[in-house]
């Protein structure tokens, strides 16, 4: 049976594939202006606009009914992860407007930022499959697992659609035929 925690670990999937193809971009010293910043795009609607807000607006609050802090614990590290990973995509992007107005000494910056987000990244979503989903799996009936996919559903069709779960992952594939060889 496909669960809520399952679809989002289903995310994970494609999420980290982005984040392979940051950390070969940084490795090629990429300038491509437009795939950094398709990169970022795909960080801001993708992995944080939709599945950030999957977790964010349904997961987490009804994990904190089932009495898990927002305060402290799972859900609020994961919280101020999030928000940490807006910092760094909010920094890539400066950076990435000012080496396409010409400022080719911001393209270190970028890198950096890009691999700590990297970092961020794989460390948050190995606690949220490893350890916070299964707490998830632990307490919500399956009822409540199929409730929130059907809410996931409904998200779905209101992301924008050039960056709903298809088009996102049809972009990050282009991406990584281009980076991953």
């Amino acid at each position: 049976m496909n669960t809520a925690t399952q679809n989002l670990e289903d995310d994970h999937v494609f999420i980290l594939r982005l984040i392979d193809i940051m950390e070969a971009m940084i490795q090629q010293n990429c300038t491509n202006t437009d795939h950094l910043e398709l990169a970022v795009n795909l960080i801001r609607k993708f992995a944080d606009g939709f599945h950030h807000a999957k977790e964010e607006k349904l997961l987490f609050p009804l994990m904190i009914t089932k009495g898990f802090s927002d305060k402290q614990g799972p859900v609020a590290l994961m919280l101020s992860e999030h928000e940490l990973g807006r910092m760094y995509t909010g920094e890539m992007s400066k950076n990435i407007e000012l080496a396409k107005q010409g400022h080719t000494t911001v393209f270190i910056k970028i890198y950096t930022t890009m691999k700590n987000y990297s970092n961020l990244l794989r460390n948050h979503i190995a606690k949220e499959n490893n350890v916070l989903f299964r707490m998830a799996d632990q307490v919500l009936s399956a009822v409540e697992q199929q409730n929130l996919l059907s809410d996931f559903a409904e998200a779905e069709k209101i992301a924008d659609p050039e960056y709903n779960s298809e088009n996102s992952i049809a972009k990050i594939n282009n991406l990584a035929a281009f980076y991953l060889q």
